[in-house]
């Protein structure tokens, strides 16, 4: 596989106003990126763009060395999982966390399909390696949210993604919520088919040691790129928030502070 995702100079053009403008950027295989950018960046746009539901106005874009434009963009999708929020709403609160799991086999909202001997013990297998194997029989609508999180992750590796697109994920999660999914990515790094990883958030400090790269967006555009050490500096940070920061690491993570 020459590029896991490739885009070359991408815009989104709506309603006559720059959404994203001239995004170039690449990820390689074995890379996980960080993305990070405040509220109205164009995150969640450049997601839905990389997922196919949004065509580019100009540039091009290829997924798995699949160039859009020559290829299927609904096969493509089922080689990417996606994590938000707005999936685990649409989830029914009455099955259980191990159906939810099951039920990423399929695509599908509602486990409608009779998972096989061979499905189950993939369910329990990776809810296992995400240590969340002890709510397997539990009604999902009686889980906490952080609990909720860890099951929509294993449903997404249910199907064996190449891509796993993890959108503001700690979003709504206490401290100790945060820590327990964050230390859930470490274990998906560890796996031996792992899926390329993009974690995005507004949140410095949630970018821990496995994403070696990081991906700056503001206000529709790339400010910066790179590798994670060199992206997150003082002086590259204070430019990209337009006020001066400092930075401190911390076992592998940084953490921002703001000069009043």
């Amino acid at each position: 596989m020459e590029k896991v995702i490739h885009m070359k100079n991408v815009s989104w053009i709506c309603n006559g106003r720059h959404i994203l403008r001239n995004i170039n950027w690449e990820v390689n295989p074995g890379e996980h990126w960080a993305i990070i950018g405040l509220n109205g960046s164009g995150k969640t746009t450049l997601l839905n763009m990389i997922n196919g539901y949004l065509w580019p106005s100009t540039g091009e874009i290829s997924v798995l060395d699949k160039r859009f434009g020559d290829c299927d963009v609904r096969e493509l999708r089922k080689s990417t999982g996606w994590v938000s929020s707005s999936l685990q709403e649409r989830l029914y609160t009455t099955e259980t966390a191990e159906e939810i799991v099951l039920s990423g086999k399929f695509a599908t909202i509602g486990l409608y399909d009779r998972p096989d001997k061979k499905d189950i013990k993939h369910a329990r297998i990776i809810m296992e390696q995400l240590g969340c194997a002890h709510l397997a029989k539990q009604l999902y609508g009686t889980l906490s949210q952080g609990e909720k999180q860890r099951v929509l992750i294993a449903r997404a590796l249910m199907s064996s993604p190449k891509i796993l697109i993890l959108d503001e994920p700690c979003t709504a999660l206490d401290i100790f919520a945060r820590e327990q999914l964050l230390s859930t990515l470490e274990h998906i790094d560890r796996m031996d088919s792992k899926p390329t990883l993009i974690y995005v958030s507004h949140h410095i400090e949630e970018i821990v040691p496995v994403f070696k790269h990081t991906l700056l967006l503001r206000r529709g555009e790339m400010h910066s790129a790179g590798k994670t050490k060199s992206i997150l500096t003082k002086t590259n940070l204070s430019d990209f928030f337009e006020t001066l920061v400092n930075v401190e690491w911390r076992n592998g993570r940084p953490w921002i502070r703001l000069f009043t």
